[in-house]
């Protein structure tokens, strides 16, 4: 099924990822994308959205021993990068959508992107700009000015920079000298095989892009076990959306009763996904040094918004902020506002990057042995989008029904419908609330232990 018409191939991206995972070239017709309306825009998320999701395909082959061609229907990607707005509860639209003061905010020089979804980071804002004229009030500050107040107060804020800009800064610098994902073995390790009935992957993400790339694992089968505190939980709306295929616990790591059950679920786990800030959870014993001398058998995937170098290693970050600091708002604006990509791209891409990078890990587990990290960001990928030099479509939204690539789980929620996995077989269970589950793995998962 190749690309016609000029439609995305997805080979771009898929090279950059499979180049930094160390991964051979590909031989001809390898993959196939049907040609139809993409994503469109002036940048490639196109290529980004098919080649990110063909790099975990390929990678899920390899470690189940798959062959023959793999062919993507690129319609589905569309729809599946934009999965949040088709969720159903019952059959009535549940997706997670943006807060109000998630949104662009004119300043004394610019625009200033927030985001406000959760609580803790609506009150920061609130904080810094007030109850009366939050509007006035930043319209008097600087962007950059008003960023650093947020910032400090808490909150999640981007200043909207020109790409030259982004270019300029420190984190951007940092940035254009990584690669697009990382997977390195860090230390020697028995070689060690996949459970017959999956891998076990322990999830310590949330919001968009680490929850994408678990809802992914669980779709090729891991048996995944989702793990959030009791003191933050997750907007409903994006459990429903990730939370096909997983199961989902509570585990409060400042009690040493529950970070001895996470030591335990780490002793039993393949993968442990992380998406909170770098160095958040190192004094629970997360760091990467402490986990590899623990629990070198362990393959650690790592995600954050700005990298795990640069100064700002440790702020907080989501796609909207990404888009905004590395010019992407710019390059879809006008002269009247920044503007937004058409999916959380950077959320979804990135997502499906870690998913490939996981399964590219167990497979060099079970033939070289070793363990294995592997890092990615929103930044990183926000920089391939913008500097890869690939010709962008131009075409609008993707065309058609999205009635065929939906399916409806049954969940303790009700009867869930979510966009199905593109390329992958389909969840046989739907999301579950938070909390729903024992902290254990599944008692198929722990049979036929691995050598």
């Amino acid at each position: 099924m190749p690309a016609m018409g000029g439609g995305p191939t997805g080979h771009a991206m898929l090279d950059a990822a499979r180049a930094a995972l160390g991964e051979p070239p590909l031989p001809p017709d390898t993959t196939g994308v049907s040609a139809m309306p993409g994503l469109g825009g002036p940048l490639p998320v196109d290529e980004l959205a098919c080649g990110a999701v063909l790099a975990q395909l390929l990678a899920a082959r390899r470690l189940n021993g798959g062959r023959g061609p793999v062919e993507l229907d690129a319609r589905h990607v569309g729809f599946a990068f934009r999965s949040e707005r088709h969720v159903r509860l019952d059959g009535v639209p549940a997706g997670a959508g943006f807060a109000p003061w998630s949104r662009f905010w004119r300043t004394a020089d610019g625009w200033l992107r927030l985001h406000a979804n959760y609580p803790h980071h609506e009150r920061a804002a609130r904080l810094v700009l007030g109850e009366g004229s939050p509007d006035a009030v930043a319209a008097a500050m600087p962007a950059e000015q008003l960023e650093a107040a947020v910032v400090a107060a808490g909150g999640a804020a981007a200043a909207v920079r020109s790409p030259d800009e982004w270019a300029r800064h420190p984190q951007g610098a940092t940035v254009a000298r990584l690669p697009l994902l990382s997977l390195t073995r860090v230390a020697d390790a028995p070689a060690r095989a996949v459970p017959p009935s999956g891998p076990r992957v322990l999830d310590l993400t949330r919001v968009i892009a680490g929850p994408v790339a678990t809802r992914t694992l669980a779709a090729h089968g891991a048996d995944v076990l989702r793990v959030d505190s009791p003191h933050l939980p997750e907007l409903p709306g994006a459990l429903l959306d990730t939370g096909p295929g997983k199961r989902h616990t509570l585990l409060d790591l400042a009690a040493s009763s529950d970070r001895g059950i996470l030591e335990e679920l780490l002793r039993a786990a393949d993968v442990l996904a992380l998406g909170y800030r770098p160095g958040a959870l190192d004094a629970h014993g997360l760091g990467a040094a402490a986990l590899a001398a623990r629990h070198p058998h362990l393959v650690v995937v790592r995600l954050s918004a700005w990298g795990t170098t640069g100064p700002w290693r440790h702020r907080r970050g989501f796609d909207s902020l990404v888009q905004a600091a590395t010019g992407i708002a710019t390059a879809y604006g006008d002269d009247e506002r920044p503007g937004v990509l058409p999916a959380q791209a950077l959320d979804h891409g990135t997502g499906h990057l870690a998913a490939a990078v996981a399964l590219t890990a167990l497979a060099r587990r079970r033939d070289e042995g070793g363990t294995w990290h592997g890092e990615l960001s929103l930044a990183q990928t926000a920089h391939w989008l913008t500097a890869s030099g690939v010709r962008a479509t131009t075409a609008a939204e993707p065309a058609g029904d999205v009635t065929p690539y939906l399916v409806t789980l049954p969940s303790p929620l009700g009867r869930v419908t979510v966009v199905a996995p593109p390329g992958a077989p389909a969840w046989v269970r739907g999301p579950v609330p938070a909390g729903h589950d024992r902290p254990q793995w599944e008692p198929a998962a722990q049979e036929g232990e691995p050598a």
